[in-house]
């Protein structure tokens, strides 16, 4: 602090000008990682450029120009919080998320993650197509209220049955709340981001949709191969086994603690070595 001062002094720059500086950068960057491989880049990019050119015709003294710009402003901007809705949506989510449904224990999501992995890896033998959405700390209630809420213990059995081939729900997708099954046949949003969707079927794009907009964790099983494929963040990871789909869920939905002694855990034992709950048995 004592040379940012110092700095500051010498370039004669007030320290609260600086830390404006700093935290405008910082904005700008949170705002960039935000729209960030979406269509807002190209419509950012657009409004930079009439900002560009509105500056220009200020400073060329074109009256005209400078007053049909300052006019369009006001409706530009309202139109901008239409266009960018998505993304506005998405990061005042972030900004304002809370856990919602912690789940403390750790078996209750090892129990979880093995009855998806499980789930999955069964409906990928049989090729039946499904989407099954894990709520996390962003609520989903208003996209269980477009399907059929349903409100069972979560089993393999009832996942089957839901994605039935010529079942009324099978093209929709399932939300899963803890170990709850909340409700089925849910509408999701498509992807809206930039880049070639074309390789994507609707559930892939739903999925991909759903994680670009909330913090949920996607299980898509492919219709048409049988792929199990696991979306998170707006990312997909495709031809998911049922021993790394359990492992990603285990870590995704456990807190951070939990999560890094099991990997701790696991990595000792494919060592070679005890975990520490061995070491204390053997030690007693």
């Amino acid at each position: 602090m004592d040379q940012l001062r110092d700095l500051a002094a010498d370039l004669r720059i007030e320290p609260s000008a600086l830390l404006d500086i700093f935290l405008t950068a910082v904005l700008i960057y949170l705002v960039l990682r935000l729209i960030q491989g979406t269509r807002a880049v190209r419509l950012a990019i657009g409004a930079a450029i009439v900002y560009a050119v509105y500056v220009l015709a200020l400073e060329l003294d074109l009256r005209l120009l400078s007053g049909i710009l300052q006019t369009g402003a006001v409706v530009g901007l309202v139109a901008l919080v239409v266009v960018f809705q998505p993304e506005l949506r998405r990061g005042l989510d972030r900004i304002g998320r809370v856990p919602i449904f912690p789940v403390a224990a750790a078996g209750g999501h090892q129990r979880v993650a093995g009855l998806l992995a499980t789930s999955a890896a069964k409906l990928s033998r049989r090729r039946t197509g499904a989407l099954i959405i894990i709520e996390r700390d962003t609520g989903l209630g208003d996209m269980a209220e477009t399907g059929v809420l349903v409100h069972a213990d979560l089993s393999a059995e009832l996942l089957a049955s839901l994605f039935a081939p010529g079942y009324p729900l099978h093209d929709g997708a399932v939300l899963v709340q803890g170990d709850e099954i909340v409700a089925a046949g849910v509408m999701l949003p498509l992807a809206e981001r930039d880049g070639s969707l074309e390789d994507y079927g609707t559930r892939h794009r739903a999925a991909l949709g759903i994680t670009e907009q909330t913090d949920a964790v996607a299980i898509v099983v492919s219709e048409e191969s049988g792929a199990v494929s696991l979306a998170v963040g707006a990312d997909i990871t495709r031809n998911v086994d049922e021993d790394e789909l359990r492992q990603r869920l285990f870590e995704l939905l456990a807190p951070a603690d939990v999560a890094s002694r099991a990997r701790r855990s696991l990595r000792d034992r494919r060592a070679g070595r005890p975990d520490d709950t061995t070491a204390g048995g053997a030690a007693r």
